[in-house]
């Protein structure tokens, strides 16, 4: 209300004291006469009309978007913040108000508002909150500096009465930190839709400042101002370049009518850059030609420096277009140099890691694009490969084939919100796909040498330490069990010695306790023989030794179901009648996976029936499955105790043959237990037949 009530007093003031004559250093326009406006059929009333309508177009474009973002926006305090802003700055940024109610404190304290609530929207955008703890504090001393400007107009502690490098410093810092918050929070944001708010409001206020500087220049400048209409021109032009600010501020703040910015932006920089080299060729030729020829200027030599403007206007463009693009979108437009920066740098002596670097490097530097990973497959679990940037929200897949195999995934993010990527960019993606094929290839048999190297080693680790128990466990044989018995054999046939002659009867005894000592101390090595190997496998082979193992697994199921409640446990053999040559390691396996799966069944599965399968595959290989009824293998197993080797040592017999040994729960009820055992061919001089 305050600016429409101060437009017929501003109309006023410049129709009949600013027209003709001087009135205020705010006045629109200097002084001009009569004659000068009847060239162009003005009068002092129409040329104050003008300028009115200018400026309230100006202030109507800022209280339109205002009320947009009032009314479409959220509510919360950075919206408020703007439409202050919007308001503030639209009705103080011309000269109405002031000269309306010159002398008036209104205008100065409207102006006041407007500064302040613009700094804060710089400092707060987007998020509503202040980025940096300093900004807060760069905030209290400008909002205090207004206020004390405010209160003491005609004092030195004024703004204006400061001296010229303390209000240079004091603009910069306040330039300063707005731009810099910007770039933080820019940097900060983890959504693309903040990020595209960002560039709105920042490309908006920098257009904004740019022109205002470009168009306040040619103010000073006679031969731009050389008619009162020029003043009209450059006022309308120089208040179109300000009021991109609430047409931007409008598009980053309503989030729903976000458009992408960078196309716009790109254009804006071509454009402009263009129209600033024309402008800076043409009178260079101009001034070139007529010093040389001693002409002057004249209509030919102005033709040959505009020939030669439309003949650098098309090259011109597309280099800048070229270099805006790169700057922007990346070098697509010349693959051939990518592939060469990239080879130059794969040459040299680095690991297949660095390698992928180096491309994940280069395809995110050629593409100008936030994000980028290689990631592929190692033993069933995704790997990254390399990564490089900060994971956006928008991420695009492209699969990695290199011998018709799908080797990984390369990982881009687009360069801003809802951006795909153009037909050019697909292009340099394939190319650069087809360098990383086989560089992935190698990192992944470099990745697989290694999870081999190490497998080998903790396999090695493995056996050193079996081979050690088992050492452990015969020297503990030999030295605690069997070397006592054999030196109480030697005081045994001592005693008997001397007893030989004087008491014959009592060395028969000692005879006789000797010999149930050496007998028992046979049965002993021979116990010992059978834990190195079952000497079952050397009298009547593998399958006979199974049959043999059953048999007395039977006999003991019976004896269990006969004293206890344990069920009756039937015994199924699905075997070969014949086997081919196998090692003994084979052999040993085989027979203790089936014996001890045997045990199992027995002692935990409560089943009623067992299968044992043994067949062979091709590529010599022995399969053995244990199927039976019972209960199941549990969640939670119990470890293995009084000698039983366990689920798990069964797996590791497997294992340490090159082969493999899975337990199953069956759904109907039962456990299988399959075991894979690979074998050269030849490995053994006999056959194992069944015994009859």
């Amino acid at each position: 209300m305050f600016f429409i009530h101060s437009i017929p007093g501003y109309y006023e003031t410049l129709r009949d004291e600013c027209i003709l004559k001087p009135c205020s250093s705010l006045a629109p326009a200097p002084p001009t006469t009569i004659e000068a406006l009847s060239h162009y059929h003005l009068t002092p009333s129409s040329y104050a009309v003008f300028f009115v309508l200018i400026e309230c177009t100006f202030a109507i474009l800022f209280y339109t978007a205002a009320l947009i973002i009032l009314i479409k926006g959220k509510k919360d305090m950075l919206s408020l913040v703007a439409v202050l802003a919007l308001v503030t700055y639209g009705t103080t940024y011309t000269s109405l108000v002031y000269i309306a109610s010159e002398g008036a404190l209104i205008p100065e304290i409207i102006g006041a508002a407007g500064r302040i609530s613009l700094f804060l929207f710089f400092l707060m955008f987007p998020n509503g909150r202040f980025a940096l703890r300093w900004t807060a504090a760069v905030f209290i001393p400008f909002c205090l500096i207004q206020i004390v400007s405010l209160l003491f107009p005609e004092t030195p502690l004024h703004l204006l009465n400061w001296p010229g490098t303390a209000r240079l410093f004091y603009y910069l810092t306040i330039i300063g930190a707005a731009v810099y918050s910007q770039l933080y929070q820019y940097k900060k944001q983890s959504t693309s839709i903040q990020r595209q708010q960002t560039k709105w409001v920042v490309f908006g206020f920098a257009i904004s400042f740019l022109g205002s500087i470009i168009i306040s220049g040619f103010f000073v400048y006679p031969s731009f101002t050389s008619s009162p209409v020029s003043y009209l021109y450059l006022s309308a032009t120089l208040y179109a370049f300000v009021a991109i600010i609430p047409l931007t501020l409008s598009f980053a703040i309503l989030r729903h009518r976000l458009w992408d910015i960078d196309p716009l932006v790109n254009r804006t920089i071509v454009y402009g850059a263009l129209s600033l080299a024309i402008i800076l060729i043409y009178p260079f030729f101009v001034l070139y030609f007529s010093s040389l020829f001693k002409t002057g200027q004249n209509f030919i030599i102005s033709l040959v420096a505009s020939a030669i403007v439309a003949v650098l206007f098309a090259p011109l463009k597309e280099k800048l277009q070229r270099i805006v693009n790169r700057f922007m979108k990346g070098r697509h437009d010349d693959p051939y140099a990518v592939l060469k920066e990239l080879g130059d740098q794969l040459i040299k002596p680095i690991p297949p890691e660095e390698m992928v670097n180096e491309v994940m490097d280069t395809i995110r530097s050629a593409l100008r694009i936030p994000y980028a990973a290689i990631t592929f497959t190692v033993n069933g679990k995704e790997t990254i490969a390399s990564v490089s940037g900060k994971l956006p929200l928008d991420v695009y897949d492209f699969p990695i084939i290199h011998g018709g195999e799908e080797l990984g995934t390369l990982r881009l993010s687009s360069r801003s919100l809802n951006e795909a990527f153009t037909g050019e960019d697909h292009k340099l993606i394939e190319v650069l796909l087809r360098q990383a094929g086989p560089i992935l290839q190698n990192v992944k048999m470099a990745i697989g040498m290694k999870l081999l190297a190490n497998n080998l080693q903790e396999s090695r680790e493995k056996l050193v330490l079996a081979r050690e128990e088992e050492r452990l466990q015969i020297r503990r044989n030999l030295h605690d069990d069997l070397a006592p018995r054999l030196l109480s054999l030697a005081f045994n046939v001592a005693a008997a010695e001397q007893y030989i002659e004087k008491n014959p009867g009592k060395a028969r005894e000692l005879l006789s306790g000797l010999r149930h000592v050496i007998r028992s101390t046979v049965d002993e090595i021979r116990m010992m023989v059978h834990g190195l190997r079952p000497p079952t496998l050397d009298e009547f082979g593998l399958l006979g030794s199974i049959h043999t193992r059953i048999n007395e697994i039977r006999k003991t199921s019976e004896q269990m179901a006969a004293s206890t409640e344990a069920p009756l446990i039937t015994f199924h053999l699905e075997l070969p009648e014949i086997l081919p040559g196998l090692p003994a390691a084979v052999e040993v396996a085989a027979y203790r996976i089936v014996t001890e799966s045997l045990v199992n069944v027995v002692r935990h599965s409560n089943a009623t029936i067992c299968t044992i399968i043994l067949k062979m595959n091709a590529g010599n290989e022995l399969q053995i499955e244990i199927i039976d009824n019972g209960i199941g293998i549990p969640a939670k197993r119990e470890p293995s105790v009084n000698g039983g080797i366990g689920l798990t040592s069964i797996r590791e017999r497997a294992l340490e043959l090159g082969g493999s040994c899975e337990f199953f729960n069956i759904k109907d009820g039962g456990t299988r237990v399959k075991a894979i055992l690979p074998f050269p061919i030849g490995g053994s001089e006999h056959e194992n037949i069944i015994s009859g």
